[in-house]
């Protein structure tokens, strides 16, 4: 048997924002079990580039925003770690 954990976190500093909220996800843990090594690495790799791509998604829209001098994307925090461990 194996477990997928993964542990997400974000934080939005309020000089990124117009309305000077800070927004922050503190941090959630999610586990998973899997029946093989194999299968686990799979949903490792797939939940990976997810997290990468909702990330870089997040930063290019307060890039947009910084070109009207609203955001500053440089004050965004995301942190994500994924792994498969034996149970």
């Amino acid at each position: 048997m194996w477990v997928l954990m993964y542990v997400f976190s974000y934080s939005v500093n309020p000089a990124a924002t117009s309305d000077k909220a800070e927004w922050r996800l503190l941090p959630t843990v999610v586990f998973q079990e899997f029946t093989s090594e194999e299968r686990c690495r799979t949903a490792k790799s797939t939940l990976e580039g997810s997290l990468k791509d909702a990330g870089a998604r997040l930063k290019s829209g307060f890039e947009d925003l910084k070109s009207i001098g609203k955001a500053d994307p440089a004050q965004i925090i995301i942190a994500y770690n994924v792994e498969c461990l034996p149970k």
